[in-house]
């Protein structure tokens, strides 16, 4: 008899390679349009702020990706595997769109048709994103998060490696064409591996029409919540006192990492003159590995000391690294400097995801966990779409130092203000509950 092959309910290994691999896959075209492309068109000689235009049009999906989450949740059942229809279709989709880059010859001058493209594509993104973010949150166990949590932020590195490293080299070297063209090569691989992984074993791969399933059909479908209770429990979630303080504090930091990372990558091109594949390998390159090591062995923490613990820790290490690197900016005319907080702050923002994804997803209600996740995921992409376009104005004013200073400044006041109104005795992070 043939064994039975692992499904992601059963199995914690195939868990932790699907959520590895979804996220590689949801990272290559964010390095590749949102690193390589970006830098490449600084080095053309874009303005800064017409670069963080294309960067704020190309988020823009990712905005109103909240509005994603209660359909998912509301028509979230499938023969093939709950709200896995929603990841294959907007996967392939996504191929789709990508495909449309290959008639683009001149990005510089078919700018509109570029950030066009790139935007088609992320709306297709998004809603695989928030479909990816339900499942993990309604089949990963409780205990898993923080590991999970870390295997997709480094599924996501590796993806951002592969898009920007990898993409910008092949678009250096062979041009957009050739870049783009791996990039759908990439996604339609990870396109019929979804197709083929199983949540369940009760799950087909092609829908079956006899009475049994008919009956399973009907039954799940009773199940789901309808749409208008779904908003109004997501409301509900994110406007208690405890979730916008707590939200709060994440998406500052986020917003700080976005604005300092832009503007000092348009420095080291602009002002430094560097070559944009040079900024693009080291963004996405070098120190993959190490932050792709210190990113799991931070999810292994979170579940050890808690994620509330390492994200404060986190936190104190981000200020002090802002404030102390930016003080020297006048120093980074030698590269050895510059090209060293580059590596370093790559693992800023994995380390910090790892620790405040769960604390997130603590805080989501009951069947609305998917929605509400979604919600702050969206959010979170809103916060880095405003750093990118706050840096492109901020940089027609002031130099990259003072911004990336004023940045720690910030996370420092509000780590300040959180030791000041700690609570004598700190709660533990329990999961809220519907109202009866």
């Amino acid at each position: 008899m043939l064994r039975k092959l692992p499904v992601l309910k059963e199995s914690a290994r195939l868990r932790y390679f699907t959520f590895l691999y979804l996220y590689i896959m949801q990272g290559i075209p964010s390095g590749f349009a949102l690193t390589a492309v970006a830098n490449y068109l600084t080095g053309k000689g874009l303005s800064s702020q017409s670069v963080g235009t294309f960067v704020a049009i190309v988020g823009i999906p990712w905005i109103i990706q909240f509005i994603w989450g209660p359909i998912i949740d509301r028509y979230q059942f499938s023969v093939i595997g709950h709200r896995k229809q929603w990841i294959v279709l907007t996967q392939f989709m996504a191929f789709i769109a990508s495909l449309s880059l290959l008639f683009i010859h001149d990005p510089v001058k078919q700018l509109g048709m570029v950030s066009l493209a790139f935007f088609i594509h992320s709306n297709f993104a998004s809603v695989q994103d928030a479909s990816v973010d339900a499942m993990a949150i309604s089949i990963v166990p409780e205990s898993e998060r923080g590991r999970v949590n870390a295997f997709m932020r480094g599924g996501y590195l590796l993806g951002i490696a592969l898009g920007s490293a990898g993409l910008s080299t092949i678009l250096y070297h062979s041009g957009f064409f050739y870049a783009a063209l791996t990039q759908s090569g990439l996604l339609l691989v990870f396109t019929i591996i979804t197709y083929l992984i199983k949540l369940d074993q009760a799950d087909s791969y092609i829908p079956a029409f006899n009475i049994r399933n008919k009956a399973r059909v009907v039954k799940e479908k009773l199940n789901n919540p309808q749409l208008k209770w779904l908003f109004k429990q997501l409301y509900i979630g994110i406007i208690t006192p405890k979730s916008l303080r707590t939200f709060g504090v994440i998406a500052l930091v986020y917003t700080c990492n976005s604005v300092f990372i832009r503007s000092y990558s348009y420095h080291l091109i602009h002002t430094l003159h560097w070559q944009y594949n040079s900024v693009s390998v080291l963004q996405g390159g070098w120190g993959t590995l190490a932050t792709l090591l210190v990113t799991l062995g931070g999810g292994v923490l979170a579940d050890r000391i808690g994620a509330p613990k390492l994200q404060t820790k986190v936190m104190l290490a981000i200020c002090l690294f802002l404030i102390v690197f930016n003080c020297m900016g006048g120093l980074w005319l030698h590269k050895s400097l510059s090209v060293s907080g580059l590596i370093l702050w790559n693992f800023a923002d994995p380390m910090f995801s790892v620790a405040a994804m769960p604390v997130l997803m603590a805080l989501c209600r009951d069947k609305v966990e998917g929605s509400q996740f979604t919600a702050y995921m969206a959010l979170v992409n809103f916060c880095d779409v405003m750093g990118a376009y706050i840096s492109g104005w901020a940089m027609t004013y002031v130099g990259a130092p003072v911004i990336g200073a004023t940045c720690g400044a910030l996370v420092l006041l509000v780590l300040i203000l959180r030791y000041i109104n700690r609570p004598t005795v700190e709660p533990m992070l329990l999961k809220p509950q519907l109202d009866v």
